[in-house]
């Protein structure tokens, strides 16, 4: 399913520091990719390299001896919930502070949920609001013979370049933020028929703490995974009765394997990387929904003039 409608594409972008690879196979996965970081490598370009389980070997193997400078991590523990990839690539950014690099990620694969895949179209889009002026190359992978059409649609749209084949061209479809800002500002469906919802206020905090609880422990979530969606459900409740100072509304239900859990409000997020800034960045604040973002498995915040809704998803374990 796509995730953008109604808009149109920006043209007239400049150089491609934001690529999406597409590929079929692997032999043209490899070729798409390790020239690029062989070619970072030779210049002094350190590399921060985010693919899936066994892709991630697959490139390893292919460099010459876990050469230095090219930072692995699995894009399938990273990435689970997208929102945490843009505060791993400033905190790489800031260890690497005044050089440029190069970083190569894959957010979508064959068998992720349509709400993974959601938020990795909107990470993509906010990509090139959060790097702006950043020297800095991104390319990310698609598989262009496992994928639907939809998500390469998308990938075009928040892309300004495309690489495939061996070949570099601007996307005509390319749309800026855009993208982003339809994602984000797009009012979600409502929870499931059935689902019952539960409206608190600040006094009824300590309540919903135990109600969430009670629905983690009956989903098989483990001790651990329980209290740290506790923690995740509380915050998000607690700013907001404190910040749209009126009164929100949880819901809870089953998707899947997962636990999701609804908090929505009247109040407006404005802010488009909300929870993907470090905490060093904002001294001030503001550090809750980046919490969120790290403990649970995915966050969907979306934020417009009906208000706020923000969903976190838990799997068991």
């Amino acid at each position: 399913m796509s995730t953008v409608t109604g808009i149109t594409a920006k043209t007239g972008t400049t150089a491609g520091a934001h690529r999406a690879l597409f590929y079929e196979g692997t032999e043209d996965y490899a070729s798409g990719i390790v020239p690029f970081l062989r070619e970072g490598l030779a210049a002094g370009e350190p590399a921060l390299v985010a693919l899936p389980g066994a892709r991630l070997g697959l490139i390893r193997d292919r460099l010459d001896d876990r050469p230095r400078g090219v930072t692995f991590v699995d894009m399938a523990d990273l990435g689970r919930n997208p929102a945490r990839l843009i505060p791993a690539v400033r905190q790489f950014a800031a260890a690497h502070a005044g050089r440029r690099f190069r970083a190569v990620g894959e957010p979508i694969w064959p068998g992720r949920s349509d709400a993974e895949i959601r938020e990795a179209a909107l990470h993509e889009a906010l990509v090139n609001t959060a790097f702006a002026g950043l020297p800095a190359i991104f390319v990310c992978a698609y598989d262009a013979s496992g994928l639907d059409s939809t998500v390469l649609r998308d990938a075009r749209r928040t892309h300004p370049h495309i690489q495939q084949r061996g070949q570099h061209r601007p996307s005509t479809e390319y749309m800026g933020s855009a993208v982003g800002w339809a994602i984000r500002t797009q009012c979600p469906a409502g929870p499931p028929s059935g689902t019952r919802s539960f409206p608190f206020g600040k006094a009824d905090l300590p309540h919903l703490r135990r109600y969430v609880r009670q629905h983690a422990t009956r989903a098989g979530l483990s001790g651990e995974r329980a209290g740290d969606l506790v923690v995740a459900v509380n915050e998000v409740a607690t700013n907001t009765v404190l910040h749209a100072r009126a009164p929100g509304i949880l819901s809870i239900w089953q998707e899947g394997s997962a636990l999701v859990c609804e908090v929505t409000g009247p109040g407006r997020i404005a802010d488009p990387l909300a929870g993907r800034h470090l905490p060093a960045a904002r001294p001030t604040g503001g550090h809750g929904l980046w919490l969120v973002n790290q403990v649970c498995d995915l966050t969907e915040l979306r934020s417009g003039p009906w208000g706020t809704s923000i969903r976190l998803h838990m799997h068991p374990g």
